[in-house]
């Protein structure tokens, strides 16, 4: 299933962040008119480094400004939304509870009010939520009809901004879908935070990666090409009224335990090192083990990951070795 966006005028919010600015830039590319909220600007951000921001319509606004999201939504005859925009770091969630809430949980109403207020001129509405919004199970993999169980911030924030969609979609008609993706990884992410962005900036400085677990940790890994295709056929599925309302899983459902992943980019990166294991256990606040079930997305809208792990982690590594010279 697939959705052309040329001609239609999209709003992406969060296109300075990592996913969002690949996004952005795959629906230029197919002919769309981008329009982006700012209100602080990151100026390492490959949004702005690249040029994708030069190509797109910047309106000065705050997605917590409902006022202003109206306008927005209204000036620019905007057609199609995305809801990237969050506070996207379990460990700054966990230091920043109120800021996360404020940012993803009031965030996602008072933009899906705005949606609401201008009737029917948005026709999709594509929602960022998390495979964190599960939080823990003891089965696996997350199937889309296991119950949302979150205990900290991060992963509460994101269950709470899935459940808001759907109840937008479900009482008020709204062509609303729901992402929940595996962790996405690619060139762009600069959250230094997150294992593969700090394990590529360690081994380009010639120095051993650090695991702030014992390794032991397993997620899905999803290249952000993956991501954006997963976006895009999930945009598509709004024009089938009996799929509106959906959360939809997207990942390989193979599960990679971080040492694991480290250990292919050493390997990548040609370097002769030993990781640094720091960690004795699941660092606090983090979910043990998790991966998809993406089944759903496979029969139903014909979306397939095609960047394979070793694949996307050596984009990855080329990506930073080429962004970080250009820094020095």
């Amino acid at each position: 299933m697939t959705w052309s966006s040329a001609d239609s005028t999209v709003l992406v919010t969060g296109a300075q962040g990592f996913i969002g600015s690949w996004l952005a830039e795959r629906l230029l590319d197919d002919g769309a008119r981008v329009v982006v909220l700012r209100r602080d600007a990151e100026p390492e951000a490959r949004f702005r480094t690249e040029g994708v921001e030069d190509r797109c319509v910047v309106a000065l606004a705050d997605v917590q400004d409902y006022a202003a999201l109206v306008r927005v939504l209204n000036e620019h005859d905007v057609d199609s939304v995305f809801h990237l925009a969050a506070q996207t770091i379990v460990g700054t969630a966990n230091r920043s509870p109120l800021s996360t809430f404020e940012a993803n949980v009031r965030g996602t109403y008072l933009l899906l009010e705005a949606c609401r207020a201008v009737g029917g001129a948005i026709c999709r509405i594509v929602v960022a939520s998390s495979d964190k919004a599960y939080g823990s199970h003891d089965a696996l993999p997350y199937r889309e009809d296991f119950p949302l169980q979150p205990t900290f911030p991060y992963d509460v924030s994101k269950a709470c901004t899935d459940m808001i969609a759907r109840s937008f979609a479900a009482t008020y008609g709204l062509p609303i879908a729901v992402t929940r993706l595996a962790n996405v990884y690619g060139g762009g992410d600069l959250n230094w935070s997150r294992l593969i962005p700090d394990s590529c900036r360690s081994l380009i400085a010639g120095e051993p990666p650090v695991l702030r677990s014992d390794g032991s940790p397993q997620r899905d890994y999803l290249h952000v090409d993956d991501a954006v295709d997963a976006y895009l056929a999930i945009a598509a599925s709004l024009d089938r009224a009996e799929l509106r309302g959906r959360a939809w899983n997207a990942g390989w459902g193979a599960p990679v335990s971080a040492r694991e992943v480290v250990d292919r980019l050493i390997a990548v990166s040609g370097r002769d090192v030993e990781p640094d294991v720091r960690g004795t256990g699941t660092p606090h606040g983090e979910i043990d083990r998790q991966y998809l079930d993406s089944s759903a997305i496979r029969a139903e809208l014909g979306w397939e990951p095609r960047v394979a792990l070793d694949d996307g982690l050596r984009r990855t590594f080329d990506w930073y070795a080429h962004r970080l010279a250009e820094l020095i």
